[in-house]
Order: structure tokens, then C-alpha cells, then sequence
């Protein structure tokens, strides 16, 4: 997630820079051809080629709009998982009391399933981060290496300390850990324990049946969120209606200099060259449409535009454990290059 209000120059080169260079290339074979050869057959009327990209701007924009879609919706997720996280613990932690069993005993079933609770938002995340055939990162050729580094660059080596403090503090026993080798959903087992042993808790005393009840019903939103997130995960944008958006502008950017080299060169030698870089202005800036939306379509892939599970998750972690009345609780996670994950 980008943190800084406004994007500089530099930010913008390297999302979108690169696309003007080859639109400019564009433009100026074309053009170059039209001056030396003066081949009317060459020229397209400005008003079908004004109606396909009035077209294909109600369609991006569309598009667009559905993707920002996913991105709000995994954001929603990810706040209602930090909400019922911190009701979960609170509610532990005074709802679960006991006259017959030992103080200790209760306080260290507390503070296991808080901290299992912690694993499973740092065991989802990872989940979640697990590339899907369709996003950037797994695509082939130059494509999905340059997303692939882009990935490394944003996460693995600015969050590389945070990253190493989550490996060192183990939040399950090596015999839980180990009981977890080999299933489908390690995410999904970890909640199935926590409700074990909240059953197990109500059937020694240390809560009443509607407190068991609440706290089930908490421990059952996780698998609702959950269960969201992986929607999205899981579930791509639909291809034919994100590929034919990527079409039509191709379509388009291809056509645009055949219609505008003849509405300028109307207006005379000098100003026949300025169809050069207002050409490749109006074709970057429907490039740059296409791809934020493509880029925004797909929410748990660890680029840019991405839900910052990192964070969320740290801060989670610090809620529960100051719960807890731990002292040593982690820093929260800093932006790195104006990127939060």
C-alpha cells in the first residue's frame, strides 16, 4: 500500500515511464511515414476513432472501478479481523475464570490460544501471499521476472528484519507445529483448535454456556473472513472481461496515431511534429488506466497496490500480547520507500 499523498516523478517512471518510451516510437514511425509519403489512404477520420475511445474509456473506467471493488473488499476483510481479534482477546481474558481449577493452569490456556490466534493471522497472510496463476508475479517471460523482482524489491528486503523476528517467536509448541505437517489449510486446523479447547474450557467450569456461545461465535467470523479472503484469493477477476479491457486499448493505441497525424498535419509543417508527443500523451494516459486497474484487481499478490497484511498483522500481534501484559512485544511495522505491506 502506498502511504504518501501524491505520487513524485520517479514513482511515476517506474509504474508507467517505460510505456511512454515505445508509445513514442509509435507515433513517430507512423508519422515519419505519413510526412515522407503523404498517403491519404494512410488516415483515419477523427470521429470513429473519438467514438472508440470514448468506448473504451466507459470500459477501463468500468473495469476499474470493479477492481477497486476487490481491493476495498479485501480491506474491509482484513479491518474485521482486527476488530473481532481484539474482542476475542478481551473476552478470553475475563471471560475464562474458574473457582475449581488452579489460576495458572487457566491463565496458560489464555494466553496458548492467544498466541495460536497470532499464528493463524501470520499463517493466513502467508496463505494469502502464495502467487495464483493468473497475477503478475506468476507470469511468464520478461513480464513476470520484472514483477517477481518488483515483489522482492517491495517486501523480502526492506521487511527482511521484520520478517525474521515472525520465524523467531514460535506462538506454537513444536508438537502443535508439528501436528500441522502435511494438511490443506494449516489456517483453517488452527481455528479447529481454538475450538477445542474453548469446549474443552467450558466443560471444566471456566465459562458459562452464553460466554462459550459469544466466543464461538467470534472464533466462527475468522472462518467467515477467512473464507472472504480466500474469495478473492482464490477467485480471479473474470479473464474475458479483464482481457478484452487490455484489447480494446491495444486496439485503440494502435489506431490513434492514424488519426491524429491527419488532424495535424491540417495545421502545417511546423505543427505536424507535435502529433509526435501529443499522440503518445493521449496513448500513455489510457495505458496507465489499463494497467491500475489491472494492478488493483488482485489484492494478496505483495505488490503496490496491496492490503497491508504485514502491518495489520503486527498490529494485532501487539494489541493481544500487551493484553496479555507481555513485555516483550514487537515494534510496528515502518513504510519503507512510501510502501506499506
Amino acid at each position: 500500500m502506498i502511504v504518501r499523498k501524491t505520487l513524485g516523478l520517479k514513482e511515476i517512471y517506474e509504474f508507467g515511464g517505460h510505456h511512454f518510451t515505445w508509445l513514442t516510437a509509435w507515433m513517430l514511425i507512423v508519422c515519419t511515414l505519413y510526412y515522407f509519403t503523404r498517403w491519404e489512404w494512410m488516415t483515419i477520420p477523427w470521429l470513429p476513432l473519438s467514438v472508440i475511445g470514448t468506448a473504451v474509456a466507459f470500459y477501463v473506467g468500468f473495469k476499474n472501478n470493479q477492481a477497486y471493488g476487490r481491493l476495498w473488499e479485501a480491506r474491509k476483510i482484513w479491518g474485521a479481523i482486527i476488530n473481532n481479534s481484539r474482542s476475542f482477546a478481551a473476552m478470553l481474558k475475563h471471560f475464562v475464570t474458574s473457582d475449581t481449577v488452579d489460576a495458572a493452569t487457566v491463565q496458560q490456556a489464555k494466553t496458548k490460544m492467544i498466541h495460536r490466534h497470532i499464528a493463524w493471522l501470520y499463517t493466513l497472510r502467508a496463505q494469502l501471499l502464495v502467487p495464483a496463476p493468473w497475477e503478475h508475479v506468476s507470469l511468464r517471460w520478461r513480464f513476470g521476472s520484472f514483477n517477481r523482482r518488483r515483489h522482492h524489491l517491495l517486501l523480502d528486503i526492506p521487511y527482511k528484519k521484520e520478517l525474521a523476528e515472525i520465524a523467531e517467536r514460535p506462538y506454537l509448541d513444536a508438537e502443535e507445529q508439528q501436528s500441522y505437517e502435511g494438511v490443506a489449510n494449516k489456517a483453517t486446523q488452527l481455528i479447529e483448535r481454538q475450538t477445542g479447547d474453548l469446549a474443552l474450557l467450558h466443560r471444566n467450569g471456566c465459562m458459562n454456556m452464553m460466554q462459550h456461545i459469544e466466543l464461538q461465535r467470534i472464533l466462527n467470523s475468522f472462518y467467515d473472513e477467512q473464507g472472504k479472503a480466500e474469495r478473492i484469493k482464490r477467485f480471479p477477476f473474470p479473464r474475458h472481461y479483464g482481457s478484452f479491457s487490455f484489447v480494446f486499448v491495444c486496439i485503440f493505441v494502435f489506431l490513434l496515431p492514424f488519426g491524429i497525424v491527419g488532424e495535424f498535419s491540417k495545421l502545417g509543417e511546423g505543427i505536424f511534429w507535435l502529433s509526435v508527443p501529443f499522440g503518445a500523451l493521449i496513448g500513455w494516459i489510457f495505458v496507465i488506466m489499463e494497467i491500475v486497474g489491472d494492478y488493483s484487481e488482485n489484492p494478496f499478490e505483495g505488490l503496490y497496490n496491496d492490503v497491508p497484511m504485514l502491518s495489520i498483522c503486527r498490529t494485532i500481534e501487539i494489541d493481544l500480547l500487551q493484553m496479555l501484559g507481555e513485555k516483550n512485544v514487537p515494534q510496528p511495522i515502518q513504510s519503507r520507500n512510501n510502501v506499506l505491506m
